[in-house]
Formats: C-alpha cells, sequence, structure tokens
C-alpha cells in the first residue's frame, strides 16, 4: 500500500505499478489453480462485488480454520473500497468467534496474492477522499494484525506493496518459490503506508529492511526465505496452491493445542517484539481480564 501521493500524480503511478505487475507476472508463467478440496471457480471480470472475498468456515478435521480468500482477478486483487469493506466486516466478525482458531489469507486468483492499493480507483477519487482510503487501508491491516488468533498468509503469486503489507500483518508467511513479493513504492515516488516501514524491519531487521525498501526490489520465495521474510517455501505445484497447503499443514497442527494458551502466547510474543506505550500495554492486559479484543489507540 502506498502512501498518499498528490492526486494528479496517481494515474502515472497507476500505469507505473501496471507495468511493474505485468513484468512481473510475466515471469510466474500460469500454473493452474484449485481451492483445495473445493470446486474450482471462474476468474472473469464478471465476477460480483460480494464474490471479492470469499469466506470459508472449515469442517470436520479442519474445524476451527476459517479461509478468507481474495478473488479480485481484474483487478490483480488490489485493494478497492468494496474488498476493504468486505475484509473489515470479516475481520470485525472473526475477532470476537471463539470457535475461530487460525486463519488464512490467501487468494483465489492464478499468479497473484494482491498487488497493492487499487490505483486505478484511487485516481477517480477526489483529493479529499484519498487520505481517508489510505487510512482505512492502514486500519484494516493493523486490525488484522491484531486478530487475537495465529494468522496465516499463503502467498501464491504476486505480492506487491500493500500486498507485501497484508501477509506482513499475519503472524505467519508461506509461499511458493515462483512468488514475488517486496514493497516497491519508491519505484513509484511514494512509500509504503500500510506498516510496512515498521513491521518489514521486525522481520528481517532495520539495514535490510532499508536496503529492499530503498531498492523497491522484487523477491521470489527463495530469496524471501533466504532473508527470513517468510517461514516456508515451497515448489509451486500443478494446481498452483502449494502455500496455501502448506498454511492448510500449519493451521492442523496448531488446532490441537490450548485455544487461551494460543490468545495469551500471542499477545505476549506481539508485546515483546514490539515496543507498546503505557495506554497500549494496559490496555492488553484490561482486554485479556476482560476477556475481550484488545482496542489499541497506538498512545
Amino acid at each position: 500500500m502506498a502512501a498518499a501521493a498528490a492526486p494528479g500524480a496517481l494515474g502515472a503511478l497507476s500505469a507505473g505499478r501496471v507495468r511493474l505487475v505485468a513484468a512481473c507476472c510475466a515471469r510466474l508463467g500460469s500454473a493452474a489453480w484449485a481451492r483445495g478440496t473445493a470446486p474450482r471457480r471462474g476468474y472473469s471480470s464478471e465476477v460480483k462485488t460480494e464474490d471479492e472475498l470469499r469466506v470459508r468456515h472449515l469442517e470436520e478435521e479442519n474445524r476451527g480454520i476459517v479461509v478468507l480468500g481474495i478473488n479480485r482477478a481484474y483487478g490483480k486483487n488490489s485493494l478497492s473500497k468494496n474488498l476493504l469493506k468486505m475484509l473489515s466486516k470479516a475481520v470485525d466478525a472473526l475477532k470476537s468467534d471463539k470457535k475461530v482458531r487460525t486463519i488464512i489469507i490467501r487468494s483465489e486468483v492464478p499468479g497473484i496474492f494482491c498487488a497493492g492499493a487499487d490505483l486505478k480507483e484511487r485516481a477517480k477519487m477526489h483529493s479529499s477522499e484519498v487520505g481517508p482510503f489510505v487510512s482505512k487501508i492502514r486500519a484494516v491491516i493493523n486490525d488484522i494484525a491484531n486478530l487475537p488468533v495465529p494468522t496465516i498468509a499463503a502467498i501464491d503469486g504476486l505480492a506487491l506493496g500493500g500486498g507485501l503489507e497484508l501477509a506482513l500483518a499475519c503472524d505467519i508467511r508461506v509461499a511458493a518459490s515462483s512468488a514475488k513479493m517486496g514493497l516497491v513504492e519508491t519505484k513509484l515516488a511514494i512509500i509504503p503506508g500500510g506498516g510496512g516501514t515498521q513491521r518489514l524491519p521486525r522481520a528481517i531487521g532495520m539495514a535490510l529492511a532499508k536496503e529492499l525498501i530503498f531498492s523497491a526490489r522484487v523477491l521470489d520465495g527463495q530469496e524471501a526465505k533466504a532473508v527470513g521474510l517468510i517461514s516456508h517455501v515451497l515448489e509451486q505445484n500443478q494446481e498452483g496452491d502449494a502455500a496455501y497447503r502448506k498454511a492448510l499443514d500449519l493451521a492442523r497442527e496448531f488446532l490441537p493445542q490450548g485455544p487461551v494458551a494460543m490468545r495469551v502466547a500471542k499477545l505476549a510474543i506481539n508485546q515483546g517484539m514490539e515496543t507498546i506505550s503505557t495506554k497500549d500495554r494496559l490496555e492488553g492486559l484490561l482486554a485479556f481480564k476482560e476477556k475481550r479484543p484488545p482496542r489499541y489507540k497506538g498512545e
């Protein structure tokens, strides 16, 4: 996701990002795609807006695992107003659902995880709309980071800008070796605005994070694993869902563990790794005592 830029420049930014995405996609190839055991669905420009995010509560031995499937093929899964609204609604419902044990975020579009903010949509916005749009993306990504249960990003394709920031908000990232990922905003004369400037250094260290952001470098799965950006890298399969299948294996591994212990462990790890101010620290303790999700304000 990109931080706010002058509205007049957004058309050029969108065109630049389209060329960048196209170049990366050309290197990805056209692997076939499937949704695990679910039947394959079409990926045309006729997808209804209500289908841009598919929320699946898995059953039987996978009960407790929820899959958020992004499905904006015509927009390369870019973050639009509608998709943000759907993500926000889904996250709001999941954070208070005690039956949810692990959440997987994946793409249902071949070769794409998420291409970042929808710059074409932003180019059509009035200048007064751009700031709130950027703030909404940041807020939704922060809400995902603050989910009380483990979250896994399954990166089976391109994850650029806000797409990688979305993945960075998850506790664990797994990717196919053919995936491409990077915070590429500086190539477009803007900066990451969805938390990437904070979360990338926490994941791989400050010096290397600066190098990647300054250079707008795009890494493949093997390179991302080498620097610690992802936890697991898989050779892509014919269905194009190797990362998702690994994420599902990890989620199944989490299921037998005590649900309260998992939530407390995540909170403890997050608070230990991040610099948390006094009010937010007290809010975290109070939320645990009252058995509710914390409402952090960055204070």
